[in-house]
């Protein structure tokens, strides 16, 4: 029998962006900013210093990405603590800390939930009419993994 976790009406959103990307995710958060005050905004340092202070809406920050803060979402989506990432992420830099970004990555498919990694994707995401009504998450059986012999 699988599991499942419902998301509520109002998701828990994670915004994070490399610095090349944080003007872009600025902008797309201000365009956007009437379906993202009905959520309850997440961010890694610096990202969630420009969104609060360009949208005047309180958002959770954690600590920068490279200082811990990846890992901090990624905790709170094993966690089940976060519904959805929007993570605009610069494919052209290499950057100190990618193991924590994959890790990030890695932990949002685990636990089945919906990310963005760019405008479309994140445009996409937004207006689904599932991001305004609860909806049930399948999740993943892990027992066979949890119950092997090491």
């Amino acid at each position: 029998m699988p599991s499942i976790k419902t998301l509520h009406a109002r998701k828990r959103i994670a915004l994070i962006a490399h610095d090349h990307k944080k003007a872009e995710l600025v902008e797309w958060a201000l365009y956007n900013k009437t379906v993202l005050c009905r959520h309850e905004l997440y961010a890694t340092g610096t990202t969630g210093k420009l969104i609060e202070e360009n949208l005047d809406v309180p958002v959770r920050k954690l600590l920068s990405g490279p200082l811990g803060g990846d890992q901090q979402i990624g905790s709170m989506i094993a966690e089940g603590k976060i519904d959805v990432v929007i993570f605009f992420w610069d494919p052209m830099e290499a950057l100190p800390h990618d193991p924590d970004i994959k890790a990030l990555l890695r932990l949002g498919v685990v636990w089945n939930i919906p990310m963005a990694s760019n405008r479309t994707s994140a445009d996409f995401l937004l207006t689904s009419p599932l991001m305004h009504q609860e909806y049930e998450v399948r999740l993943p059986d892990y027992s066979q993994y949890l119950g092997r012999k090491v």
